[in-house]
């Protein structure tokens, strides 16, 4: 499932091996059914050697947040170059997002009950989280700004931020939903693709830009 390749010195395959044998663990057996030592095992190498590369099973479910990023990425920007209004684009990034996940699915909720506490060093929102989380903004960020919009600077520049949070908390909706194919999640999404659309072209009015500023703030606030 996961390819270690074969360039690069010693070191740097073992790193790669350790880290492979980590994200399929995870992803077929889920994060409390992954241990160092069965990665260890699973990579070939000592369990000292594996806690040389990877001081806990934690960094290595950042390297799965920076890979399952990715890839939302690249699925995302094959679409979005046919897209050029902005609720259609944050529509493509956002099912695109579902989509990447959907591989996951079976193991997601173990990783929730994990990650949930604010204090866990693989909570999305930590400190230790902030390379896959600057990825997933970045990629809201070009959405934004590649649309056809009227948007004002300062919404603009809150928004990527503050659609990081609603993807997070649309991922939360996804985990708990028991519909057939998360049906109930995506209904969710399209609801709120609708309101956005018909929402847009009052942020420039003045009280209502002021309200809109304060909302966006508010909702990025939750990344700190």
């Amino acid at each position: 499932m996961f390819e270690t390749g074969s360039s690069g010195s010693k070191s740097e395959r073992t790193r790669a091996r350790i880290s492979a044998a980590a994200l399929e663990s995870f992803t077929t057996r889920g994060y409390a059914e992954t241990t160092m030592r069965r990665i260890a095992d699973e990579a070939g190498v000592s369990v000292s050697n594996a806690y040389y590369y990877f001081p806990s099973k934690d960094h290595l479910v950042q390297a799965l947040y920076e890979r399952v990023q990715r890839e939302h990425e690249a699925t995302a920007r094959s679409r979005l170059d046919a897209e050029r209004s902005l609720v259609g684009r944050l529509r493509i990034v956002f099912e695109a997002g579902l989509e990447t996940l959907a591989a996951y699915r079976s193991v997601a909720p173990g990783f929730l009950a994990a990650m949930i506490a604010p204090d866990s060093p693989i909570n999305p929102l930590s400190a230790d989280s902030t390379p896959a989380r600057d990825l997933t903004v970045s990629l809201f960020r070009d959405a934004v700004d590649g649309a056809q919009h009227r948007l004002p600077a300062d919404v603009v520049a809150l928004l990527p931020v503050a659609l990081l949070v609603i993807h997070l908390a649309l991922v939360l909706r996804w985990t708990y939903d028991d519909s057939a194919e998360q049906r109930k999640t995506r209904d969710l999404l399209a609801a709120g693709m609708r309101l956005l659309a018909v929402a847009l072209p009052f942020v420039r009015v003045p009280g209502l830009h002021h309200a809109t500023r304060e909302l966006l703030t508010l909702i990025a606030e939750v990344r700190a």
